[in-house]
């Protein structure tokens, strides 16, 4: 089924609320406007009061420029009503007859100037609280990624939720600015409000009439934006993959050989096409409707307009009051439909606000233990593995079932198996990546769910086959595998050298500060098989109480997969060790090799003995062995 066939199929699902949700959720939604309040007050309480302690000085200047330009303008009536006092300006200001129509102008000027003021003042402190809020969000972002399980990683919905979460980390900063506009707005119709109240009360039902289909018409559609949007995250992604995978460094070769220039910008073309599509009909539905509205607005603007006009001829309203309440009518029209339209578009910002918060209110599924108990330093007894059963989420297929076995302390255990043979999975188990759905681990006679969660990870190194090629420096390279130590450059060094990475990292220009890497300035990349010296060393950075090589070597030539490992085996000397290779003359190395299959151990035992059994082990040696003759 084409990407456009799920999307319809998604949206005939939907119908029924893709254009209208149910009104309990779009309230409920609304609850993230004091997270989010709360969640600027946390980014800088000092800005935040400035910022509205700003708005407020500035709500209040239309309405104190209106009823200046009315005073103004009585006065200029009154003294063009009385003779002149001579024909020289000279004449005027010696009568003393300007000087109140002066300090009027004087006081307009003034307010003008402030008002200009404080516009530039909100936009700067604005500016600077959205900047520091969008970053505070994705620091949040962040933290909270790292505390989720694996499991959740591993999920394409939380995909979806995660990439919607990441698009409103940055993208609900204009929120800000809304909403401390509205209140900003709703101080000034107020002010303007109380006024034309005293004039003529009606004036504002009528207003408010007039503006009620625009505010309906533009709630309605920011509803269907925001479930177009969340509809498409699955092809946004996608979208995103694409460009990743047309233009990136670690694809270019392979797009270049195989030709899938064309092909992917094709593919891109058709996705963006269909979005665009669906966006560009919606967008033309809200300018026609929106145009309409807007009209019935202009008509009722006018129709007061002339009211007030003809209590002016008819002598009951001065031309200062003109002034001012055809001013202030024009302005509270405007700002009226402004503050309507953004209550809307702000409950319309809340349905987005959802997809931030509830990604914050995943909550991991590892549990910890309310009495964590210290990971045994160093370990005495071993580890093992009582009856364990494990199923990946949303899958009916056992990865392990049964499993039963000990490593006992300071032993160097070897699993080898076919892919899917329940390997990884393993290992993903005793780091607690995952929680067995059967049985339970035992690290000297201890529940792996009773320990100190960072504790446990904290003591135990893993080297995976897919490790990170991080475009940092050189040491620090090294120095994830135990972050605390990254300022210990010996530390560092000693690491590298016992990995190979050494001679690697003092060849290049600027040595173990020399960027790695081709994403930033002055990076250098490394071989496949340099990458794999440089993860290596991390093993030896971490000094962990048990050590995890999952198909460390395969980037390797055999010479220095040899030294690789003759290293390793003098590093896990009195240490628990798990290592996953297909390689045998790795293999061969360990102390004891499990053989795996559909997730359960067939065979167990030295290499010697289980060659000589001559079962799954011994036959997959021949194999191997045989293409070396």
């Amino acid at each position: 089924m084409s990407s456009s066939e799920n999307f319809a199929a998604r949206l005939a699902f939907r119908s029924s609320t893709a254009d209208r949700p149910p009104l309990g959720q779009q309230i409920a939604t609304l609850r993230h406007l004091k997270r989010f309040f709360a969640q600027v007050w946390r980014t800088s309480p000092h800005l935040t009061v400035a910022s509205i302690g700003l708005r407020l000085l500035s709500a209040l200047q239309p309405l104190l420029l209106l009823y200046v330009g009315k005073l103004i303008i009585d006065e200029v009536l009154r003294q063009t009503g009385q003779p002149a006092p001579g024909s020289g300006v000279a004449d005027w200001l010696a009568s003393g007859r300007l000087n109140h129509v002066a300090m009027l102008l004087l006081l307009e000027f003034a307010i003008v100037v402030a008002g200009d003021l404080l516009s530039r003042a909100i936009s700067l402190v604005d500016g600077i609280l959205s900047e520091l809020h969008s970053n505070t969000v994705s620091m949040e972002l962040m933290r909270h990624a790292a505390d989720l399980d694996l499991r959740h990683f591993e999920s394409s919905e939380y995909q979806d939720r995660l990439e919607r979460a990441r698009r409103q980390a940055a993208g609900r900063n204009a929120l800000l600015a809304q909403i401390f506009g509205q209140a900003q707005s709703i101080v000034t119709i107020v002010s303007l409000a109380a006024g034309l109240f005293f004039y003529a009360p009606w004036l504002i039902l009528l207003l408010l009439v007039s503006l009620m289909p625009a505010v309906l018409s533009e709630a309605r559609f920011n509803t269907r934006s925001y479930f177009l949007n969340r509809l498409r995250s699955p092809e946004r992604r996608e979208l995103e993959y694409l460009r990743y995978v047309g233009a990136s460094a670690e694809t270019a070769k392979e797009i270049k050989l195989f030709g899938l220039g064309s092909f992917l910008v094709e593919r891109f073309r058709r996705l963006a096409d269909t979005i665009m599509r669906d966006n560009r009909r919606l967008a033309t539905q809200r300018a026609i409707w929106g145009g309409l509205f807007a009209a019935l607005s202009t008509v009722a603007y006018y129709g007061a307009y002339a009211y007030i006009v003809w209590r002016t001829i008819d002598g009951q309203f001065t031309l200062g009051d003109l002034a001012f309440l055809s001013g202030s009518f024009l302005k509270l029209n405007g700002l009226f439909g402004q503050m309507l339209i953004g209550v809307t578009q702000i409950a319309g910002q809340s349905l987005y606000l959802d997809d931030l918060f509830s990604f914050f209110d995943i909550r991991p599924t590892i549990a910890l233990s309310p009495d964590p108990k210290p990971f045994p330093q160093p370990i005495r007894q071993g580890i093992v593995f009582e009856n364990v059963g494990f199923r990946y989420p949303d899958t009916d297929r056992w990865a392990v079932r049964g499993l039963t076995f000990e490593m006992k302390a300071g032993e160097a255990v070897a699993l080898v198996g076919e892919n899917g043979a329940g390997k990884t999975t393993i290992v993903k188990l005793l780091t607690r990546l995952y929680d067995p759905d059967e049985g339970r681990i035992l690290i000297d006679g201890v529940d792996l769910r009773d320990f100190d969660l960072e504790d446990l990870r904290t003591h135990i190194g893993v080297i995976f086959q897919d490790f990170i090629r991080y475009s940092l420096t050189a040491a620090e390279n090294v120095g994830v595998g135990r972050m605390e130590a990254v300022p210990d450059r010996e530390r560092i060094r000693s690491a590298a050298e016992q990995s190979l990475a050494a001679p690697v990292i003092e060849r290049l220009p600027l040595g173990y500060d020399q960027p790695l890497g081709k994403l930033f300035a002055n990076g250098r990349d490394l071989s496949g098989g340099e990458w794999q010296k440089v993860a290596i060393a991390r093993a030896y950075m971490r000094d962990a109480e048990l050590i995890i090589l999952d198909e460390p070597t395969a980037a390797l030539d055999a010479k220095a997969e040899a030294e690789v490992f003759e290293r390793f085996k003098r590093l896990a000397t009195g240490k628990t060790a798990v290592l996953i290779s297909h390689r045998f003359s790795t293999v061969r190395m360990a102390d004891r090799i499990l053989v795996l299959s559909g997730g359960s151990i067939i065979e167990a035992g030295t290499h010697d003995e289980l060659i000589a059994q001559r079962g799954v082990y011994a036959e997959l040696f021949e194999l191997q062995a045989a293409g070396y003759r």
